[in-house]
């Protein structure tokens, strides 16, 4: 089941004084049960569903209240990790990309939404080769794409992605992961064009060079997987320390509950593909 919130449009480029978190439209897709039995690294127990449903409401909620069209898709039951709708598939004004998942019962999940992609974008490209990429560990800076070489996205994949993200014109960066990090974003996010927040481990590997770092608290690594849209920070409400740190900055932070995702290793930008429809 689908519901469409939005409708579809011809894609636009990107003009340069347009902020790459001006999104004004986002595909999300609606917990299934199978949830609680999702991919983790640790053993943290498994999360509530109807916790992790509430903390997907209030997140889709999260994002119509700063100005995105959201489309909801239904829930996948044999794929427990399909409601992390980021790392399947990537988007930009240009048009999406389909991905190949490095956690193998994930692949089916591609061709799930490969559709839905299909009827959003003109320009719909695919992963070539054996590679794979997941969107978890792909970050999108103002002057370019950078790509964490991880345990889901391989130096192959990253490659070839390189080459269609020239077909839009993006330049890209390979980088390094932190190891026993699950994916490049869940050690940062980009907090506005100069800015990102980051955990220790990865900020001082020199990978945000040329960037204003803003380091999360000690015991609050979790937090750097925050999500920019317009003038709002979407953090996890369980970390107060940052949640103040990036609101004594000047930041607007809006408090999201994560606690039930992140005994999955998931966090804000996971939930949704976003991108920029309408010109600025």
């Amino acid at each position: 089941m689908m519901t469409h919130v939005n409708t579809p449009a011809e894609p636009v480029f990107n003009t340069p004084a347009e902020p790459v978190f001006a999104f004004d439209a986002a595909i999300v897709r609606l917990p299934s049960k199978s949830v609680i039995g999702g991919l983790r690294a640790g053993d943290g127990g498994d999360p509530a569903y109807p916790g992790v449903c509430a903390e997907h409401e209030a997140y889709v909620a999260a994002l119509g209240e700063a100005g995105v069209a959201v489309t909801t898709l239904g829930a996948l039951e044999a794929y427990p990790d399909a409601m992390f709708v980021e790392d399947p598939a990537l988007v930009f004004c240009e048009g999406a990309i389909l991905l190949r998942p490095g956690a193998l019962s994930r692949a089916g999940e591609v061709s799930e939404i490969a559709g839905v992609l299909r009827d959003q974008f003109t320009t719909v490209l695919e992963l070539p080769g054996e590679g794979f990429v997941e969107g978890g560990d792909v970050l999108t800076t103002p002057e370019k794409v950078m790509i964490g070489l991880s345990s889901r996205t391989n130096r192959a994949g990253a490659s070839a992605l390189q080459k269609l993200l020239a077909e839009f014109g993006r330049a890209s960066d390979i980088v390094e992961t932190p190891a026993d990090v699950l994916h490049f974003k869940t050690d940062c996010s980009l907090l506005d064009q100069e800015t990102v927040l980051a955990t220790e481990r990865l900020a001082r590997s020199g990978v945000f060079d040329g960037f204003d770092v803003v380091l999360t608290p000690e015991g609050e690594e979790a937090a750097a997987n925050a999500l920019r849209v317009h003038d709002v920070v979407m953090v996890g409400a369980d970390f107060p320390r940052t949640i103040e740190l990036l609101d004594r900055r000047g930041f607007h932070v809006a408090p999201l509950k994560t606690t039930e995702i992140g005994k999955i290793d998931a966090g804000l930008s996971c939930m949704s593909l976003r991108w920029r429809r309408e010109p600025g």
